[in-house]
């Protein structure tokens, strides 16, 4: 067992005591629990541990599926009997199932013909999905050993907590593993371990340069080449991890996942290395590192879930006289076409400013900026010298603060001309703003209508004041920064 999970461990770092609590379970081959719901936040390694688990476990057969492809009862249970028989739908057999399980009675009689001196394990991902089947196949996921004898378990593995499904009665009691999101500490250990993949990448990146420059990059000499590959190679884990450091010191307030952190971090990187390549920094002055990389992180940092590689790449191909003069104006430019792009409807645009001056205003500032009559506000010396602040301590400088969707919406109200009712199309417009990472969840995460949730905005400034144009509406005459 130690062996066992030192080695996932080594794989999946941070995890170890997830991983010691599975191995209690289904490790020692003895008598499985009947169910094990895996809970946690998105990008937490629930899936990836789960199956480096199945696979080390001898004498047990698993099937891994996904209830969001299992749409229908009939899917569900044919895919499952398939996996554990071994069964790939393929060309050769006409992509027909090896069983057909049209109802539950159907699916349990199958279970029963399998072997019975050998273990079962059903990992469901995205469990939550089956609340929409029909009544009865949640509370049989939860009671197979009973109802078929076999060594059988089920793991459902979810985003949100168990609670969510006491809306279905008579749910046998099962085991509940909650696992935590990753601290900065734990994300910087694990980005840390893709450091030989990220060099040998961007030496290809070099060579490919050198070869067949693309993008308009200029076409590098073998002397250049050469050395450039020198100095990449004399790069120690140590400059890397100082980079991530930096990355994560303006990252990790708004993005917690670690999957989009390591995109990111990787055209943010290459940017970093461009004057250490180059002979022109040295890869121990920080100073001038940071310097040479806080414009492109400020823009990543505003389209961090959009997806834009790509702005690194147009960056890097500008000539370099022409990008120091024109960065920020490149910058505004890509912003535009983002807004002009986006196609929201109208309230969601709304919904979005209002999240954005929610996320970067101070809650006891509602009253006197949204409010007509808020009555005068004294000014005194400590107010004078609390707005006389430097840049890097303004409100929209230091990142998103969470909000609370009945403030999202008395902001909504406050800002908008006209007069609209609170409808199902309009919370639904919220949901969507979640769901393109424009919103997220600082905690509570789940309905947004329970009242324990908060968000964050996670656009930026430049986005916003584009989204404000395409609506006639100020964004900076509603921040406190500015006033």
């Amino acid at each position: 067992m130690e062996q066992a999970v030192e080695a996932i461990n080594a794989r999946y770092p941070c995890r170890e005591d997830l991983v010691r609590k599975l191995y209690q379970l289904y490790g020692d081959g003895g008598q499985f629990p009947p169910a094990l719901y895996l809970y946690g936040h998105t990008s937490t390694g629930k899936s990836s541990i789960v199956q480096a688990l199945l696979h080390r476990l001898a004498g047990t057969k698993y099937a891994i599926l996904n209830a969001i492809e299992c749409y229908t009862n009939k899917i569900l249970f044919e895919s499952i009997v398939n996996e554990l028989e071994g069964h790939v739908l393929s060309v050769e057999n006409g992509y027909s199932s090896l069983v057909t399980c049209d109802c539950m009675k159907d699916f349990v009689g199958k279970l029963q013909e399998l072997d019975a001196t050998q273990n079962y394990i059903i990992v469901l991902e995205n469990a939550e999905r089956v609340r929409d089947m029909d009544h009865n196949v949640l509370p049989m996921l939860l009671r197979l050993p009973e109802v078929t004898g076999l060594n059988i378990s089920v793991i459902l593995v979810s985003d949100l907590p168990f609670a969510k499904y006491y809306i279905r009665t008579g749910l046998s009691p099962i085991v509940r593993l909650f696992v935590p999101e990753y601290s900065k500490k734990d994300i910087l250990a694990i980005m840390l371990m893709d450091f030989e993949t990220i060099r040998e990448q961007l030496g290809e990146d070099i060579k490919s340069q050198a070869s067949s420059p693309s993008n308009g990059t200029q076409l590098l000499s073998e002397d250049e080449t050469a050395k450039r590959l020198k100095i990449l190679s004399n790069l120690s884990s140590g400059f890397y991890e100082n980079y991530l450091s930096i990355f994560l010191n303006v990252f990790f307030k708004v993005c917690r996942d670690l999957k989009e952190l390591q995109l990111v971090s990787f055209e943010c990187f290459q940017k970093y290395c461009e004057p250490v390549l180059d002979g022109s920094i040295s890869p121990d002055d920080v100073t001038k590192l940071w310097r040479h990389i806080s414009k492109t992180m400020k823009l990543s940092l505003s389209t961090i879930y959009m997806r834009m590689g790509h702005v690194s790449r147009q960056e890097q191909s500008r000539p370099a006289a022409d990008q120091l003069c024109s960065e920020s104006v490149e910058q505004l430019q890509t912003m535009r076409r983002m807004a002009q792009n986006l196609e929201l409807p109208f309230y969601a645009k709304y919904l979005l400013i209002a999240a954005y001056l929610a996320s970067h205003n101070a809650a006891k500032e509602d009253k006197r900026l949204f409010m007509k009559n808020h009555g005068k506000q004294k000014k005194r010396l400590q107010s004078v010298n609390a707005k006389a602040r430097v840049s890097e301590k303004m409100a929209t400088q230091l990142g998103p603060k969470s909000f609370t969707v009945d403030r999202l919406l008395a902001i909504f109200y406050a800002i908008l001309d006209e007069k609209v009712g609170l409808t199902c199309n309009l919370l639904a417009q919220i949901s969507t703003l979640i769901h393109l990472k424009f919103l997220i969840f600082a905690s509570g995460e789940g309905s947004i209508m329970d009242g324990n949730g908060r968000l964050q905005c996670t656009v930026g400034m430049d986005f916003i004041m584009h989204i404000g144009k395409m609506v006639g509406f100020n964004v900076r005459q509603y921040l406190c920064d500015f006033f």
